[in-house]
């Protein structure tokens, strides 16, 4: 059966991260999307490790499912396709600086003349207004501005770039998706289109609620390891013997009892956990669950902890992960297609549906791979689509 969003066409003007993600997101769950590329300008996606057969991998995963069309906005000819197109698509995505699209000829309020039922969403840093909607900046930077930043670090070197890009795409890509889908349904309803300014910075801000209503509503500002789920407390993560790290989570008085039980600290069960922590006896707790941690290697803390229900479990290795009985359970590494018939290993939609399913239809695809199919469908004539490859429309 087609996934849910079956039906729903978006033109995809989004490059790098974000977008992608946004996007690919949808196309797994039925959306036709088409990418609308520059000819001749580098797409980072496109281009960076690591490389399958010489093809990025980021590309093919992050743009697959979906269409690719080249169009060289520069030239006016290939903008008149683009608003060509606006007819029939529902939902526009950008990311470009405030101000792009419109001199591009390609703004809401001009796209909106093409198709008033129109979604468009612009997915930027900083948001289309207030000082810094042109300023340039990455996931780093609206972390640090965010607020997430000054408390996710260690008393001993202050902050610490994570592992992954939270304001890229919890920020930006899943606020899209939500606010393209709230969209959606209000076209439903209404039949009316509108714009969406979604802000990465903004994302980033709201992921702060529990921390953010500390300082707003009590005045107290947090800190390094100054919360309990910030390193505060014994709910961290603890280095073996071998050098690897095992994540302790026992907040609950029944995981927090396995915990001690597992690691010989049976005299702390009932003196410390959520709501209980003097700073002396937290610190304390801490050193001794280190050194108990520290006399095992991590695949005899797995054995311990592999019946017991304490919220404990190994730091894996990404490679691990993909091998993970339970991951393994859950499909959340498939095998995709390419076009010479064999298959590249990638993360899986982590989508679940009842009725509807999400699926990965395809790797990303070539650059300018569906110009013809796109143009035809929106009715110019191979004498047309000639014209275009000649005056560098298509590049």
């Amino acid at each position: 059966m087609p996934g849910p969003l079956n039906g729903i066409r978006i033109l995809d003007f989004s490059t790098l991260l974000p977008g992608p993600f946004a996007t690919m997101m949808l196309a797994d769950l039925g959306a036709d999307v088409l990418k609308v590329e520059a000819p001749h300008r580098p797409d980072y996606l496109r281009e960076g490790p690591p490389y399958d057969d010489g093809v990025s991998g980021g590309h093919m995963a992050l743009n697959r499912g979906k269409r690719s069309l080249t169009l060289d906005l520069k030239i006016p000819e290939a903008v008149t396709v683009a608003k060509r197109l606006v007819r029939s698509y529902d939902i526009v995505i950008e990311q470009f600086r405030p101000g792009v699209m419109e001199r591009l000829g390609l703004g809401y309020e001009t796209l909106r003349r093409e198709n008033d039922a129109l979604i468009y969403c612009s997915i930027t840093g900083y948001g289309q207004n207030g000082p810094y909607r042109d300023r340039a900046g990455h996931d780093i930077n609206f972390l640090a501005i965010s607020g997430i930043l000054s408390c996710s670090g260690r008393e001993a070197h202050g902050p610490v770039p994570q592992g992954v890009q939270i304001a890229d795409l919890g920020g930006g890509s899943y606020h899209a998706v939500v606010g393209i889908l709230a969209a959606v349904i209000h076209r439903h309803r209404t039949g009316e289109g509108q714009y969406l300014d979604v802000s990465m910075t903004d994302g980033a801000i709201s992921w702060g609620t529990f921390l953010d209503v500390k300082q707003l509503v009590g005045g107290d500002n947090p800190g390094y390891e100054s919360e309990f789920l910030s390193g505060g407390s014994f709910y961290d993560c603890y280095e073996t013997s071998d050098g690897r790290y095992m994540s302790v989570g026992s907040i609950e008085p029944p995981f927090f009892a396995a915990l001690c039980r597992a690691t010989g600290t049976e005299d702390l069960i009932g003196k410390l956990g959520w709501g209980m922590e003097g700073q002396e006896i937290m610190r304390q707790a801490k050193e001794r669950f280190r050194q108990a941690f520290a006399a095992k290697t991590q695949a005899e803390w797995i054995g311990i902890f592999k019946d017991l229900d304490a919220c404990v479990e190994p730091v894996l290795t990404v490679a691990e992960m993909a091998q993970h009985p339970h991951i393994r359970a859950r499909n959340m590494v498939t095998d995709v297609r390419k076009p010479d018939g064999t298959t590249q290993q990638q993360i899986n939609s982590p989508f679940r549906f009842s009725r509807t399913r999400a699926e990965i239809r395809s790797v990303g695809p070539g650059l300018g791979e569906h110009n013809a199919e796109v143009l035809r469908e929106i009715g110019l004539s191979a004498a047309e689509i000639e014209a275009l490859h000649r005056n560098g429309a298509l590049g």
